[in-house]
């Protein structure tokens, strides 16, 4: 099955992203904070009115707002609201064993990853973040453009394209792909990015069949993209160790985000979206209510 036009997985982050509702993030993304559009309920830098207090001492008499200090017996001070915009880059693996599925039902898993990706960066665009491609050639930004941006940029990643370095800027990131190759390899590419980036996911996404080896008698298992594959006579006599070997990759990436200071989701393409989605904001302690 090829995969979903940009088209049809826009409409379907769309949907997502309203069923998520407004988000507000909190404590840890603030590492990856600019100065910006969106409004964080509190008194700080911001173009937009916050509230009135009681001006102090430390104040100094220009920051007296005099109209409404004319009205009272007290001087006041014009407070606005704290206005920042924090930057969320997205990465999914590009390799062809990440664009495949089992079957023509099944989404790819690309473009379950896509998918969230999108959904997650329209969330948090109409609250004011930034959100951008890990990697790609253009820069994060706001507003109604961030998902299509998002999703054009990440599926534009050429097969064999090097992992992305660091970003020139802080930012929460999330990095999409099954996570099968060499787990030396994720530790050597992700830990420059959690040095620059002290917020991050990894979002294992898989196909049914991967996580259930479904597989009985004779089988010819291949790696898409590969020429090599194996013939195996009695499937079902591997089942155990290759579940073994599973389910230690995830016990693998769980502790290796652990050791980066970031969270691991799994997640299985015919499972609903919205369950994914939910996690990572609650990855990124941004909070939110799903429909």
């Amino acid at each position: 099955m090829p995969q979903a036009p940009l088209s049809q997985l826009k409409a379907e982050a769309a949907a997502l992203a309203s069923d998520l509702g407004t988000l507000t993030t909190h404590a840890r993304a603030a590492s990856a904070a600019h100065l910006g559009s969106a409004g964080r309920r509190k008194a700080g830098m911001g173009e937009n009115f916050w509230q009135y207090r009681r001006h102090t001492q430390e104040d100094g008499a220009e920051r007296i707002d005099w109209r409404r200090s004319a009205r009272e017996e007290n001087l006041f001070v014009r407070e606005t609201e704290l206005e920042t915009a924090r930057t969320f880059l997205f990465w999914a693996d590009p390799s062809q064993g990440f664009r495949w599925s089992s079957g023509a039902s099944i989404p790819h898993k690309a473009d379950r990853a896509l998918l969230l990706c999108m959904a997650l960066a329209g969330a948090l665009s109409r609250s004011g973040e930034r959100c951008g491609a890990l990697g790609g050639g253009r820069g994060p930004v706001s507003g109604a453009r961030a998902p299509a941006r998002v999703g054009e940029d990440v599926r534009n990643l050429a097969a064999g394209t090097p992992f992305p370095p660091p970003p020139r800027d802080r930012a929460a990131v999330v990095v999409c792909s099954d996570f099968y190759s060499s787990l030396a390899d994720w530790h050597a590419n992700l830990t420059p990015i959690a040095g620059k980036c002290r917020d991050g996911v990894l979002l294992q996404v898989c196909d049914p069949i991967e996580e259930a080896y479904p597989f009985n008698g004779r089988v010819r298992f291949f790696r898409p993209g590969q020429d090599s594959e194996r013939l195996v006579g009695r499937a079902e006599s591997i089942r155990d160790g290759y579940l073994d070997k599973f389910a230690q990759r995830r016990k693998d990436m769980t502790d290796l985000a652990g050791e980066l200071g970031w969270r691991f989701i799994s997640h299985v393409t015919t499972e609903e979206a919205r369950t994914p989605l939910g996690n990572l904001a609650h990855g990124f302690s941004i909070s939110g209510a799903m429909a």
